[in-house]
């Protein structure tokens, strides 16, 4: 997509996106509650349509053609859409006839990815027994009944436990290495980090950074905190701080006996070398701490704030706009 914008009244959910996945990419999306993800996605797959640029899905321009996008799609969204009533076998048969399979062919599609995803066991129970990693898990196999080229994910393991979002990831990436291309908008960098060969960051709207997971994570720096048990030291301890992350911006806290810093992109800190410097100068750290930069770090650093504030209470004002949107639309096009 190319400059799309998209309103809902006086609210821009989009301003001027770029968007771009190459042909068997993961790409994945990434910004806080609010930022337009969804709407985003919603586009790309027809049920919203565009107020300004351009999106092509699979060669297809989304408000020109979209029944040959749709044809070209599959979209998982961020809750369960599969029936609770039915079997999971029933589910996958069911979409199989929808999409015009005959009953033999939709039969054999629900047999193969039951078993391809690891759901053979669970076919025959209803839905409404499976944990919610399993009915997530179903909800995007029943997105490839039809084989699509192109995948969306939005935010398909939000609310999982550890153990159930590893099985989503597993599901992805064996989608990935078979060619599919996944558009995966998620919070989490770690899934990010696992999942995309891609990454794009959104904040109101507009991409604010692009490239691979690594290369973003090195453009935001480390951030070192030491806890002292005396409050006395603090002075020293800001000092080598400062020097070993070659930044002078670092944070003090007398209350808390803390200092803290985020190192200047490509410094390197290691855990031994600040206890040892800390050390050589006198000081007693209760607690020393170097970790790698987190979704909030990466957010934080590329738009001034932390999530969750005013502002992505306005963002979130319009995802809901958005959420009504794709609901009204989808439901014209049902009848």
């Amino acid at each position: 997509m190319s400059g799309v914008e998209k309103r809902f009244g006086a609210t821009r959910a989009l301003r001027g996106l770029d968007l771009a996945v190459p042909a068997g990419a993961v790409c994945g999306l990434l910004g806080p509650n609010g930022a337009g993800k969804t709407t985003a996605v919603r586009v790309l797959a027809t049920l919203l349509t565009p107020d300004g640029g351009t999106a092509r899905v699979a060669g297809h321009d989304v408000a020109r053609e979209p029944d040959a996008v749709r044809r070209s799609i599959g979209l998982a969204g961020q809750h369960a859409a599969v029936d609770e009533g039915l079997t999971g076998r029933d589910n996958l048969r069911l979409l199989g006839r929808l999409h015009h399979l005959g009953g033999r062919a939709a039969r054999g599609r629900a047999e193969e990815l039951l078993d391809r995803f690891g759901l053979a066991g669970a076919a025959d129970r209803l839905v409404r027994t499976y944990s919610g990693g399993m009915r997530r898990r179903l909800d995007l196999v029943a997105s490839l009944v039809t084989a699509p080229p192109v995948l969306f994910l939005d935010e398909p393991t939000t609310g999982l436990d550890p153990r159930s979002r590893r099985q989503i990831w597993d599901v992805v990436e064996e989608l990935a290495e078979a060619g599919t291309t996944v558009l995966l908008t998620t919070q989490y960098l770690e899934e990010a980090d696992r999942l995309a060969d891609t990454v794009v960051v959104i904040d109101h709207g507009a991409a604010i950074a692009t490239g691979p997971p690594e290369r973003l994570k090195e453009s935001i720096g480390t951030r070192v905190s030491v806890t002292l048990a005396d409050a006395g030291q603090l002075g020293r301890a800001a000092v080598v701080l400062s020097a070993l992350a070659g930044n002078g911006d670092v944070a003090v806290d007398q209350d808390e006996r803390t200092v803290e810093v985020v190192s200047r992109p490509g410094v390197t800190v290691l855990l031994p070398t600040l206890v040892r410097e800390l050390d050589a100068v006198g000081v007693v750290a209760l607690d020393a701490a170097v970790r790698p930069p987190s979704l909030d770090d990466v957010f934080l650093a590329l738009t001034g704030r932390a999530r969750g504030g005013a502002a992505d209470a306005a963002d979130a004002a319009a995802d809901a706009a958005a959420d009504a949107a794709a609901d009204a639309s989808a439901e014209r096009k049902v009848a």
